[in-house]
């Protein structure tokens, strides 16, 4: 193995840092519909906790892939959406789904999950 790729240097390793996750890739596919609260998301993704879903959005805020906008009100109301460079992904979520989907459909696999084919997200290609 090449050991720039230990270091850090490779666009695999980093795109794999930025959106590998537990939830991280479903929190991002789900905000390409929109703007959504913490309660939300959790909605959307039942299975993460309230404190590992904190975690992947702080992860996320912090790679600049999501904004997070707090509104200054009583009960406080906080706000998540992709940034410019987080809607850049899609393309990449879209083609994971599409070859985890043939993967599944080729082992007889039912897809049940919370994600969308990338066609109702305006797929790019």
């Amino acid at each position: 193995m090449n050991k720039d790729c230990i270091k850090g240097n490779c666009p695999v390793a980093t795109t794999l840092g930025m959106i590998g996750g537990k939830y991280k890739p479903l929190i991002v596919w789900h905000l390409l519909d929109g703007v959504l609260r913490f309660g939300e998301l959790s909605k959307l993704i039942p299975q993460a906790t309230p404190k590992m879903l904190t975690q992947q959005l702080r992860e996320l805020e912090k790679d600049n892939l999501v904004i997070r906008t707090v509104y200054p009100v009583v009960p406080p109301k906080v706000e998540y959406s992709l940034s410019d460079l987080g809607k850049e992904i899609e393309p990449t979520l879209a083609a994971m789904y599409h070859f985890g989907s043939d993967y599944m459909q080729r082992e007889g696999i039912q897809v049940s999950c919370s994600m969308k084919p990338p066609q109702s997200k305006g797929e790019l290609f």
